[in-house]
């Protein structure tokens, strides 16, 4: 058995956060994959769920959104129905629900539109490769990953950058609500009943929609009606606007899930070149592989473990009974290193083609809008960065992020030697 994770025997607790504090448990994913892929674990925090680990389920069942349906939410937790309309963005809505939002904001994030946006990223990019590089020795996630998704996501929701780090802060504190390190309010470990109506559970969400209040507020009082925020709140073709708590909601999954994902992506691809050297050199030599590294990258940091579904009716499979009202949740983690879909799933390939990975929600309605900004940030970035190092090696060991909903390298101590 190759050991991902240090206390991993295959039989890990995928409810725990503390499970994925060291690393995704691939040991326990593997076995499930082989042995069990439709499992059934109980859980102390609320009502036990099924995990479904093989890729070919997973991308079937993404599919059947009128079977395992968002509505009722997309992580591990309970919700009371009062929670779930309190806090649900279009993430947890089903079509045609779902396509009523999408539609407004999918311009906005559309491949063409995206496209436009290279040359700030590359000048982004530059800008913090410049100088971060001359140190030397530094925390690669803190330093470089976090810094471009935080100064892009100003661009794309139009703040000034001195609100940025106080805005990823906060995100962090949303998603990252499981971690001690980024939020004072840790889901697992008090009573956060409070907050229950607030986004994520967190009292972050509650000082975001402040932010957001004032920030629009503002640009209403110099007639900027630009950007995506706009989009959001203009009536559809029916004259139907969202609610204040919708474009709360959405206003902090934007400020959380535009960041933190393309973080964490960044920061496993540098992890990736500190282990595998031979990685940087074919960089360098460029050509096609642009074309297929960057979803080779995120394949390989899958920054969401998991989303949820709840079955809308009884389902059979693999001869196990999933009863109508039951949790389902599709580990994308396990699925982008099935052995049956990609070979040498642990190792990464810059020129893996095809690359069925499900890192952004392949085959459902609920294809990640932001994947064209994820994919040209992570080429840009990776591009400029191997203009300017011979190598990258670790520097002390990198710690995970305490989740399981969210995986991520939070800190990565890296050395680094100039052209």
């Amino acid at each position: 058995m190759t050991v991902w994770h240090p206390d991993d025997d295959g039989h890990a607790d995928l409810s725990s956060h503390d499970t994925f504090a060291s690393g995704a448990p691939h040991n326990t994913f593997a076995r499930l994959r082989r042995e069990d892929p439709v499992h059934w674990t109980e859980w102390a925090g609320g009502k036990g769920f099924w995990s479904i680990t093989r890729h070919a389920d997973i991308l079937d069942m993404n599919r059947q959104f009128q079977v395992f349906s968002s509505a009722q939410g997309i992580r591990m937790e309970d919700q009371t129905p009062e929670e779930v309309l309190a806090r649900r963005t279009f993430q947890e809505t089903d079509p045609p629900e779902h396509m009523r939002t999408r539609i407004k904001v999918a311009k906005a994030f559309s491949k063409p539109v995206i496209a436009g946006f290279e040359e700030q990223v590359r000048a982004i990019s530059a800008d913090i490769l410049d100088r971060v590089l001359e140190m030397g020795s530094f925390d690669a996630t803190r330093e470089i990953a976090r810094q471009l998704p935080m100064r892009m996501l100003g661009r794309i929701i139009g703040v000034p950058d001195a609100d940025l780090p106080w805005l990823v802060e906060k995100g962090d504190a949303l998603i990252a609500n499981t971690d001690p390190e980024f939020t004072d309010h840790v889901l697992d470990r008090m009573d956060t009943d409070e907050f229950r109506l607030m986004p994520f559970n967190s009292p972050a969400g509650a000082e975001l929609w402040e932010y957001a209040q004032q920030m629009m507020a503002d640009k209403a009082r110099r007639g900027d009606t630009d950007g995506v925020l706009h989009m959001v709140l203009a009536p559809d073709a029916d004259g139907n606007v969202i609610s204040e708590t919708e474009f709360r909601n959405f206003f902090c999954l934007l400020v959380a899930a535009g960041n933190d994902t393309t973080r964490y992506s960044i920061a496993a691809g540098i992890q990736a070149l500190a282990h595998q050297p031979e990685l940087l050199g074919q960089m360098q030599a460029g050509g096609t592989i642009w074309d297929t590294a960057p979803d080779e990258i995120i394949r390989w940091a899958t920054p969401t473990n998991y989303f949820r579904r709840t079955a809308t009716r009884d389902v059979e499979l693999h001869g196990r009974t999933i009863r109508k009202g039951d949790k389902v949740l599709y580990w994308w983690v396990s699925a982008n290193r099935d052995e049956e879909v990609f070979d040498d799933p642990f190792r990464v390939d810059l020129t893996r083609d095809p690359n069925p990975h499900l890192g952004f929600g392949k085959g459902g309605p609920h294809l990640c809008l932001g994947m064209h900004l994820a994919r040209l940030e992570v080429r840009v970035l990776f591009q400029e960065l191997a203009r300017r190092v011979k190598s990258v090696e670790p520097d002390g060991d990198h710690t995970f992020l305490r989740s399981n909903f969210i995986g991520g390298i939070k800190s990565l101590p890296v050395r680094v030697e100039l052209q």
